[in-house]
C-alpha cells in the first residue's frame, strides 16, 4: 500500500501509528507523469516530499547547458528536507523519471511537527548525513574511478533500491534513458554505452531497454572497487 511505503520514510520513524496517520492525512498528494518538473534549481524551497510510487531524479545544469544527475530516488525515499535546516533556493531540479505519486509536506507543517516530536529532527539529520555521504562517495569516484568502474557501481546502487530477484539474476528497472544513465555516471553516453556493451559481452549484464539484468553481481562488485 502507498501508506505503508510513505510511512517507512525517516520522517515518520519512532512515531506510533496514530501520530503517523495524523501527519500523513495532512500531506497533499501530487501525481506526476514522466518528464514533469516538480521544482527547478534556484526556486524558493519550502516543501518536503516523500515518494509513494515511481522515481524522481535530482539534477543540476551548468551554464553551458550540460546536466548532471545527483541521484535517482524511489518509493519510501524523501527529498527537499534541506529547506527545513537551511531555507533558501532549491539546489537542484526535481523531475519525474516515470509516472510518480508523491506526498507533500509544507515547511510550516514540518516545523510544527518537529516541535511536538523533537526526535524526528534526529532522523531527518540522519537522512541528510546519508545523502552527504553518498555525495562524497560520488565525488571520490569521479576523481579516482574509471568510467567502467563508475558504471558498475551505479548499476549495483540502483539494484539495491529498484532490483527484483529473478531466476537469471537481479532485474533493475531503472527507467533511465541512455543519456540520463550517462549523466548519473558523469561521463559521455558513448563511453557509458561502451562499458555496458563490454559488461554484456563478458556475460555480466543483459540490457533490456530502460532496464538491465545483473547476471554476475560478484564480477560487477569487483569491477566497482
Amino acid at each position: 500500500m502507498d501508506d505503508d511505503v510513505v510511512l517507512s520514510a525517516p520522517l515518520f520513524a519512532t512515531m506510533d501509528r496514530e501520530e503517523t496517520r495524523t501527519l500523513f492525512d495532512s500531506m497533499q498528494q501530487i501525481e506526476l507523469t514522466r518528464g514533469d518538473v516538480l521544482f527547478r534549481e534556484g526556486e524558493p524551497g519550502d516543501r518536503l516530499y516523500v515518494i509513494a510510487q515511481g522515481k524522481i531524479k535530482l539534477g543540476r545544469r551548468s551554464n553551458d547547458g550540460r546536466e548532471n544527475l545527483l541521484s535517482i530516488l524511489g518509493p519510501g525515499e524523501m527529498f527537499g528536507e534541506l529547506s527545513l535546516f537551511d531555507p533558501g533556493p532549491r539546489t537542484a531540479t526535481a523531475s519525474s523519471v516515470s509516472d510518480a505519486l508523491l506526498y507533500e509536506l509544507r515547511h510550516e507543517q514540518l516545523i510544527e511537527w518537529i516541535e511536538k516530536h523533537p526526535s524526528v529532527a534526529k532522523h531527518l539529520l540522519n537522512a541528510l548525513a546519508r545523502r552527504l555521504r553518498r555525495t562524497n562517495e560520488t565525488l571520490a569516484d569521479l576523481v579516482f574511478s574509471d568510467v567502467p568502474g563508475r558504471v558498475a557501481k551505479a548499476l549495483l546502487d540502483l539494484s539495491t533500491r529498484f532490483g527484483e530477484e529473478t531466476e537469471e539474476g537481479v532485474r533493475v528497472a531503472h527507467d533511465l534513458t541512455q543519456e540520463e544513465l550517462a549523466q548519473l555516471v558523469g561521463a559521455s553516453r558513448e563511453t557509458v554505452n561502451k562499458a555496458l556493451a563490454d559488461f554484456a559481452t563478458r556475460g555480466w549484464v543483459r540490457r533490456e531497454g530502460r532496464a538491465v539484468v545483473l547476471l554476475d553481481v560478484d564480477r560487477l562488485e569487483r569491477r566497482a572497487r
